[in-house]
């Protein structure tokens, strides 16, 4: 009988394992494919690897700004598929160190579950005095004609070309799609986003969104756009009555995710449209069973995915602790970088708040300035004019998803702009700027 067992090993699913493990409890934790889930094999380090590859293309084709000179920066595709891949590899090796040092067991294989907290794998039956649901999320496929065709790619198959397609496609201008319509209009392809809504983004505030979207010039963004067929080299969209066909070499399909709930019948659970349906505690309508990260649809982050396993074990060893999704920051690392925590201006506005912001330029940021010259970006403060009280902070530009955390504590904190007005920053950092624009409130 173990006393946990972890059906996912992502990063919701991996850190509930470990924390449990540290606090001694006996451990079993199942993956059917690779330790590390979608973020590590398929999602967030993958993405950020070829990113980051693209990144020094860029900073090498404009670095005679700052006095240093390259004769043609050349991408190699095959080499940086290379890197991702070394990177995941190395990143794997680490999770399995993690769960041998903490004495978590570890099976791979299917899980199905006949009924209470038992868990079969392969044949063999496992009992668990707690079962924690990690099953994460897949790419939503549309019901649009073509949409399900083999040819059409998802995150996963689109990470496994082995070549540059020479146009992109992209269904869908959320996080997913900007991130690769960044990456492939950086490295030299022709990129076409066409998203539904009028604007990319739609979690980001109103002005970060704008300024992303004309800041990716290499990308040709169709907003308002009603995808109606997927061919096999093409995709067909209409805008206000009038239908308009892009060729593609690739396309790729990215218009959400959704739970994996399939195969959970047996347990009894509340299962929403969304994902399956917990209190603040990660706890389940079942007793003794949690779910946690992309399976709730609570808050489709792997930071979140991570926060959900520290508080379901918490809540289940005795502990007690409780999810907060106010404090939640994004980040969207696009060239530039965008990142957010906490109400946009409209929300703000929609939840009665009497709304004060202030938005200051990363360009009059002394450290900004001297290792990005006058490239775009802004920060932006949000307020509530009556108590005083942070209400979000959102940032456009280089490096603002490594200084997103400090508004994520400020905002956990329920920090007021005064407060942090008196807190010292470090000089010369990027960071300072959120300071400088409390001062402008």
């Amino acid at each position: 009988m173990y006393d946990l067992i972890v059906i996912g090993a992502g990063p919701g699913g991996y850190i509930a394992a470990e924390r449990a493990g540290a606090l001694g409890k006996k451990v079993l934790l199942i993956e059917k494919e690779h330790l590390g889930g979608v973020c590590t094999n398929w999602g967030c380090i993958p993405t950020k690897s070829l990113l980051n590859s693209a990144k020094h293309l860029v900073y090498g084709k404009e670095a005679s700004q700052f006095g240093v000179h390259f004769d043609n920066p050349v991408f190699n595709f095959a080499e940086a598929m290379a890197w991702k891949d070394g990177t995941v590899e190395t990143l794997r090796k680490g999770i399995a160190f993690l769960m041998k040092q903490h004495k978590v067991e570890v099976v791979f294989g299917e899980a199905t579950f006949p009924g209470g907290k038992t868990v079969v794998v392969e044949g063999k039956s496992y009992q668990g005095a707690n079962l924690l649901l990690a099953t994460g999320s897949s790419a939503f496929i549309p019901p649009i004609p073509g949409a399900d065709a083999p040819g059409v790619l998802t995150n996963r198959e689109i990470l496994s070309l082995e070549s540059l397609p020479r146009t992109l496609a992209v269904i869908g201008g959320g996080v997913i799609g900007v991130e690769f319509a960044s990456f492939f209009s950086s490295v030299g392809v022709d990129v076409h986003v066409v998203e539904m809504m009028e604007e990319i983004c739609p979690m980001m505030d109103a002005q970060v969104a704008s300024t992303l979207r004309k800041e990716m010039s290499g990308v040709t963004f169709h907003l308002g756009a009603r995808v109606e067929m997927v061919g096999t080299d093409s995709v067909t969209y209409s805008r206000e009555g009038r239908q308009t066909v892009i060729e593609a070499d690739a396309i790729l399909m990215s218009v959400g995710r959704k739970a994996n709930t399939a195969g959970l019948e047996a347990l009894g659970l509340d299962v929403e449209r969304r994902g399956i349906r917990v209190d603040e505690k990660m706890r389940t309508n079942v007793p003794g069973i949690w779910a946690v990260g992309d399976v709730t649809g609570q808050s489709l982050l792997a930071h979140s995915a991570s926060r959900m396993g520290e508080v379901a074990v918490a809540n289940m060893f005795g502990a007690g602790d409780r999810m907060r999704y106010h404090a939640v920051p994004w980040a969207v690392y696009t060239l530039p970088e965008a990142a957010g925590c906490g109400l946009t201006e409209k929300e703000a506005l929609g939840r009665g708040y009497k709304v004060k912001t202030a938005s200051v330029p990363m360009r009059v940021n002394g450290r900004f300035l001297a290792e990005h010259g006058r490239a775009a970006g802004f920060c932006k403060v949000i307020a509530d004019g009556d108590t005083d009280l942070l209400l979000g902070i959102h940032l456009i530009g280089a490096v603002s998803s490594e200084i997103i955390g400090t508004a994520a504590a400020f905002m956990e904190a329920q920090l007021r702009i005064k407060d942090i007005k008196e807190i010292i920053f470090p000089h010369p950092s990027v960071s300072e700027i959120i300071k400088d624009t409390c001062w402008g409130l």
